[in-house]
């Protein structure tokens, strides 16, 4: 259907030049329609580049900014013909059309850029990152979150939509942990400001810097509670207390240890694993492997063979808020 739409269009472009120079020569028609083809063509590769590089929302914003800014420059520039001014009537009239022309450029840019601003665009022309009610999904990432930096591999896979929010208080508080005088808080903040320019970069993924605070909150966890109501968004976090905190108040929460508890591999009692003993366990015989994932393994009778591989069978699984242990004895 695409290439038929194409055909006509240089056909009609083409028959148009043909019709209108058809009254001096058919010699003159004839040039005529392939001028007219061509810059048919032109206009169709044209229409196909804005099209496929920028989406129907922003267009139509850019549209929208620029007619408010048309519409405000001759108001101006009306405005300017009624007061006298010691200039010839040339330079006012060129004047003029530069006020109309800066002020409905100005509005296009930044209608275009600030479109996702506006929520009465939603119920026209729902954000690609909104949800199936054609709402912007927000995500708001806390301090924990960016430090831990696995939310930048979990985005690159593509399972995260919508806009990644970064408040400035938060983005405060990871500077003041950058320049901290203890090196462990130091490296850790500047980790995190890695991750947020690694992700800034990355253009799947769609990062917004939120100027909203609340002064008369002081702690950040309850800053990001507050804005999460606000912005009806998710908290992503993999602070435990956090997590509390936001359910409390009714905030949905996304959290990272938890998808990475649910991502495991599921062992159930009966099956045989490998595990390399490397400490002791609280109880007498006990020892304590883990497997690569970072899963605890608690083996019954396992003491006498410490710091070597041994083959476990799995008598119980135990899952946590922490994590998930399995306990063992080793294999017959």
């Amino acid at each position: 259907m695409i290439k038929l739409y194409r055909f006509l269009f240089v056909i009609i472009g083409m028959s148009f030049a043909y019709l209108f120079f058809s009254v001096y020569s058919p010699f003159y028609a004839a040039i005529a329609s392939g001028i007219g083809g061509i810059i048919s063509l032109l206009f169709l590769i044209v229409i196909e580049y804005v099209s496929h590089s920028f989406s129907a929302r922003i267009l139509f914003s850019s549209s929208v900014g620029l007619l408010c800014g048309l519409i405000a420059g001759l108001v101006v520039s009306v405005s300017l013909s009624a007061v006298e001014l010691p200039l010839s009537g040339r330079v006012v009239g060129i004047l003029r059309f530069y006020i109309v022309y800066i002020f409905g450029f100005a509005s296009m840019i930044f209608m275009a850029v600030k479109n996702e601003d506006f929520a009465l665009f939603d119920r026209i022309i729902p954000s690609k990152e909104g949800g199936s009610d054609g709402s912007i999904s927000y995500k708001i990432l806390d301090t924990s979150v960016i430090i831990d930096g696995r939310i930048a591999d979990i985005c690159d896979t593509g399972f995260v939509e919508g806009v990644l929010v970064i408040p400035n208080f938060v983005l405060n508080e990871l500077q003041m942990i950058a320049d901290s005088a203890d090196s462990i808080k130091r490296n850790r903040g500047r980790r995190g400001l890695d991750i947020l320019n690694k992700m800034q970069k990355d253009q799947s993924i769609k990062v917004k810097i939120s100027d909203m605070d609340f002064p008369d909150i002081p702690e950040v966890d309850s800053k990001l509670v507050k804005l999460a109501k606000v912005m009806n968004a998710k908290v992503v976090t993999n602070d435990f207390n956090l997590n509390k905190v936001a359910e409390f108040h009714g905030v949905h929460v996304l959290n990272i240890n938890l998808l990475a508890n649910s991502l495991k591999p599921v062992v159930l009692p009966g099956e045989e694993m490998k595990v390399s003993l490397v400490k002791e366990g609280k109880d007498q015989n006990q020892a304590i492997g883990y497997l690569e994932d970072g899963t605890m393994v608690v083996v019954e009778n396992g003491r006498k063979k410490m710091h070597s591989e041994v083959e476990v069978t799995v008598t119980s699984v135990l899952q946590t808020t922490a994590g998930r242990m399995i306990f063992g004895r080793i294999k017959d």
